[in-house]
């Protein structure tokens, strides 16, 4: 019978060391029995260079069987088409890097049940951030604390942070409220969006008005990234249909500036763009002019302003940390609150648990009930989760279909 481990990591873990040890056979006593055993790592680092070789030289590595790019494919897709492959290689173990992250609900049990099939045959060491992705077949556990692999330790106590203990206070206000004369921010009235012969999405109806909280969801390749790239102005299939953002149709002259100065963003993949020597404090004041860096020298109230946040996150004793030293949770509270400081008419936040611990999700889910409660922003949070805690208004469902997503409103 085969040892299948899970090992426990938070967002203080060094994960990347962890894995260059396993996978170059540097195995702790407890995983012992792996030493001159064949293993291979199922992971987004993995995917990426499929990826990215297929983009420079035009050759399928994996999903052969399609003429679909890799990159073009949902994230179940993807991570189906890896495992595959992997699998076909007949490895005698498989590091699990997190594997439902980003994956809906349906693709997370088709991934598990790929999974349970092969417990007999194949190893699996699976690296977990959140607890509910545990494997049922998994009955051996560690805990990653910072770099040492800890073996006695109670995981019940493992991220238990409430989020009610932070945040104390209100939200600061901001420093020039922006105006808009309607209720309604975005009001897509009967939109279809078509890529080639196959239909993405149809004939949507979605309006969202000043101060609501919406949580988007949908399966994966159902559409909701389209959604959003109609919504900031920057997919060209919003031309000449029914959709209205901030009172003007798509396509009457509005510049990508005059809508995005009215919308806050922030998606994980952002964080690589800063990369620089940027600040705690400095990453904050780049909001105020959506910069990557801080290239104006701020004004008093845009500094009096940034202090009130960071007192309200309790970071600003380490104000001048640097940004990439930071965790990826406290990241993650950055990156929201500096898309949020604007207070702008509409704030999109894509997918801004993945990855994280679950008490860094409680945090950040804390935070985005807070601004929405206490704002007139409207708030998109999109994410595969039902996140424990999130409380949104309204949920709007993509619904998949032979036919492209059609899309409703579905009860909180």
């Amino acid at each position: 019978m085969r040892q299948h481990w899970g090992i426990f990591i938070d967002n203080d873990s060094n994960k990347t060391k962890l894995l260059q040890e396993l996978l170059k056979g540097d195995f702790p006593e407890r995983l012992a029995f792996l030493n001159k055993q064949e293993g291979t790592l199922f992971s987004k680092i993995v995917l990426e260079k499929f990826m990215d070789a297929e983009d420079r030289h035009g050759t399928k590595t994996i999903a052969k069987e399609t003429d679909q790019p890799l990159r073009t494919m949902s994230s179940g897709e993807q991570k189906k088409a890896l495992l595959i492959y992997l699998l076909s290689e007949s490895p005698d173990y498989i590091i699990l890097d997190n594997p439902f992250d980003n994956l809906d609900i349906t693709s997370q049990e088709l991934l598990a049940n790929t999974l349970k099939e092969r417990e007999g045959k194949t190893t699996f060491i699976q690296i977990i951030s959140r607890k509910s992705d545990l494997l049922p077949f998994i009955s051996n556990f560690t805990y990653l604390n910072k770099e040492q692999l800890s073996f006695d330790v109670d995981l019940e106590n493992i991220s238990q942070l409430e989020p009610s203990e932070v945040f104390i206070g209100n939200i600061p206000s901001p420093l020039k409220a922006i105006t808009f004369d309607q209720d309604i921010l975005i009001d897509f009235k009967d939109v279809s969006v078509r890529f080639g012969t196959k239909t993405v999405l149809q004939h949507i109806k979605w309006n969202i008005k000043k101060g609501s909280f919406w949580q988007l969801i949908g399966k994966n390749g159902s559409g909701k990234t389209t959604m959003l790239s109609m919504i900031t102005g920057e997919n060209p299939k919003g031309y000449g249909q029914e959709l209205f953002l901030f009172g003007k149709k798509k396509g009457s002259g509005e510049t990508i500036w005059d809508i995005k100065k009215k919308i806050g963003y922030f998606t994980p993949a952002m964080t690589d763009k800063f990369n620089g020597y940027h600040t705690i404090e400095n990453m904050l004041i780049s909001g105020f002019n959506d910069s990557i860096g801080l290239y104006i020298k701020p004004t008093e109230a845009q500094l009096r302003l940034t202090k009130e946040w960071l007192l309200l996150l309790d970071l600003w004793k380490v104000k001048d940390t640097l940004f990439h030293n930071l965790s990826m949770g406290q990241q993650r509270l950055v990156m929201t609150t500096r898309a949020m400081i604007k207070h702008p008419l509409l704030l999109i936040l894509d997918e801004p648990t993945a990855g994280l611990d679950d008490a860094s999700a409680k945090l950040v889910v804390a935070l985005v009930n807070k601004i929405a409660k206490e704002s007139n922003t409207a708030t998109i949070f999109v994410s595969h989760r039902r996140e424990p805690g999130l409380d949104p208004d309204y949920i709007y469902e993509l619904e998949m279909t032979n036919e492209g997503s059609i899309g409703k409103v579905a009860k909180v």
